[in-house]
């Protein structure tokens, strides 16, 4: 069975940031990453956006309004990776 974007992401998040006393499965797909969620903060946003850039290969421009949408849960950018992914696809054909 193949790991999903979300469960990826999940990974992604703990290793990149070193979250010593985090399980990727207890992080909740929906729930906020910042704040009161997880409780990220905006040198964790630097860092997990330059992880996933390298890791899915997409990234996010640094004047983008919908930078907070995009990071606000697993869900949200698994949807934005997805998104990004198939416009490339769709670029490069």
């Amino acid at each position: 069975m193949t790991e999903s974007l979300e469960d990826r992401l999940k990974k992604l998040i703990v290793e990149t940031l070193v979250l010593e006393d985090v399980e990727p499965s207890s992080i909740e797909t929906e729930a906020p990453l910042f704040g009161e969620g997880l409780g990220l903060d905006s040198i964790d946003a630097l860092e997990l956006a330059l992880a996933i850039h390298s890791e899915f290969g997409v990234r996010t421009r640094e004047d983008d309004e919908r930078n907070r949408e995009y990071y606000y849960s697993v869900k949200s950018l698994a949807e934005f990776i997805r998104r990004e992914q198939e416009k490339a696809t769709v670029e490069g054909s």
